[in-house]
């Protein structure tokens, strides 16, 4: 589809693991391990139960951490803090060409992450794209309502002070770009990701190739 000329487009939201840089890099695996041990090691669930219900809290609530506070009454910042002991830098470096692609697109441009906004901050930070995004919307700004879950949305939509129209979405998980959509942003599934979806408005195999997405969708003296 073609938007060119025809929205009025003022922010993008990014999403942050798995999405600014690759998977295979194996930071999300690293802190997946991570969560396990603090179910079994802090929480006290049995080893051979932690990674089932890692699944049935992921598909249930969005996140491990959600279905820990729903069932255990977990301190978020305990197990935000925890998960997240983790070096960026032990994964990858900086990215010169994402840097240049975010300052090639003339969009404002802010992170949407189910993580924390200190994990947040290492990884743009490692990746050296930090001065790039205005806000960090983390799991503390939506109170650990995370994506899918459309309260998130909402919540960041309200703070930015505009509609989903205005905004265009980038995930690496097409399950959180169904509520995107459904609220009027524009959404880009990054990843090898399969499956296809009314959500998806647009699938790339990485960031890199956004810029040219984006760069369509935008009125040429925007450019």
């Amino acid at each position: 589809m073609n938007f060119n000329g025809h929205h009025p487009y003022q922010y993008i939201l990014f999403d942050l693991d798995d999405t600014l840089y690759p998977e295979e890099s194996g930071l999300m695996a690293a802190i997946g391990e991570r969560i396990t041990r603090y179910m079994v090691q802090i929480v006290g669930i049995p080893a051979d139960d932690a990674p089932l219900r890692r699944r049935t809290y992921y598909q249930r609530y969005g996140t491990s951490l959600r279905g820990l506070m729903v069932d255990f009454n977990i301190e978020p910042e305990d197990f935000l803090a925890f998960v997240h002991n983790v070096n960026p830098a032990d994964f990858f470096g900086p990215s010169p060409p994402l840097d240049f692609m975010l300052h090639e697109l003339p969009l404002r441009k802010v992170i949407f992450t189910n993580a924390d906004a200190p994990h947040s901050e290492r990884v743009l930070n490692t990746l050296q794209v930090r001065a790039h995004f205005e806000q960090i919307f983390d799991a503390h700004t939506v109170n650990y309502i995370t994506k899918p879950d459309p309260l998130a949305y909402h919540k960041v939509l309200a703070q930015l002070g505009v509609a989903g129209t205005s905004c265009i979405m980038v995930d690496d998980k097409p399950r959180n770009l169904i509520p995107a959509k459904d609220l009027g942003m524009t959404t880009i599934l990054v990843g090898n990701n399969s499956g296809a979806s009314a959500a998806i408005d647009y699938a790339v195999p990485t960031i890199f190739h956004v810029e040219a997405v984006i760069k369509n969708l935008l009125p040429v003296e925007r450019l």
